[in-house]
């Protein structure tokens, strides 16, 4: 069975950020993600909500730079403030037991070539990796569709994992979101099969949502109840977050995630139907 965690970035965001870790919890998740906890809250206030719901951390990103820039892995003459972030992240890592990071590419500037950005990245990324082990802490890039992020450089899943290739370092993997693949590529369980199941295999985390509107996983153009059990089949034993945004609500929602043991309280969202 797949191992669902809520992103508190977009469920349960009709609470304030602290609240929302006893809400997933109530409705059954025992694992959480984030985007920039650092906007949010201190490291020791989410480390006291993790202990107090028995939930565990699994995926944040790094700091991603001013509005817009999504990132600063690749950006050119901001090695330095990569770097405070990283230290930054990596304490909140070591407080809250997050073993993932989410490292974002960036959007360059149009004086940047594309071969100058990914050096920059490769760069980063070589020397963030065994600061990140030493602290027991996976580094991930994800590709990202451009229609949600213009600009982005980091769009198809083969790119990502010749990235990871080139980077070389055993704790630098692939995020893989079925979402951002189906928009940018589709033939998703193709890719599932090739890059989860397959030799070349080296996703360190998955994300799920439904296009191509980012709502519930039922509502859209990937059939989740064969998705997640192929990659089950296909030896996956990590997380799957939820990165969607409710249609109507985060528990009334919530019926798509009955069969995998998520169910909102008593009398809570039990409007939600199994769409």
């Amino acid at each position: 069975m797949p191992r669902l965690a809520a992103n508190l970035s977009y469920l349960f965001t009709e609470r304030p950020f602290l609240d929302r870790f006893e809400a997933a919890a109530r409705c059954g998740f025992r694992a959480v993600e984030h985007q920039f906890p650092y906007r949010e809250a201190s490291e020791s206030a989410i480390q006291a909500r993790l202990r107090d719901h028995d939930l565990c951390a699994v995926l944040f990103n790094l700091p991603p730079g001013e509005e817009g820039e999504r990132g600063l892995g690749g950006l050119p003459g901001r090695v330095a403030e990569f770097r405070e972030g990283l230290d930054l992240a990596l304490r909140y890592c070591r407080a809250t037991g997050c073993p993932r990071l989410h490292v974002m590419w960036g959007v360059p500037d149009a004086h940047t070539s594309p071969e100058e950005s990914r050096a920059v990245f490769v760069a980063n990324l070589r020397e963030a990796a065994p600061r990140a082990a030493e602290a027991g802490v996976t580094l991930l890039v994800e590709p990202l569709n451009p229609r949600d992020n213009p600009g982005y450089p980091l769009n198809r899943q083969a790119d990502a994992h010749a990235l990871v290739g080139e980077v070389g370092a055993p704790n630098v993997k692939v995020q893989f979101d079925l979402y951002h693949c189906q928009i940018v590529e589709g033939d998703v369980a193709t890719k599932l099969r090739q890059w989860l199941g397959g030799p070349e295999s080296n996703v360190g985390h998955i994300q799920i949502a439904g296009p191509p509107d980012r709502i519930e996983p039922d509502a859209g153009e990937l059939d989740y109840t064969w998705l997640l059990p192929l990659i089950d089949e296909l030896g996956y034993e990590g997380w799957v977050g939820c990165e969607y945004r409710p249609a109507a609500g985060t528990e009334a929602g919530l019926g798509w995630a009955y069969r995998w043991g998520i169910r909102p309280p008593p009398g809570v969202g039990e409007a939600g139907s199994e769409r």
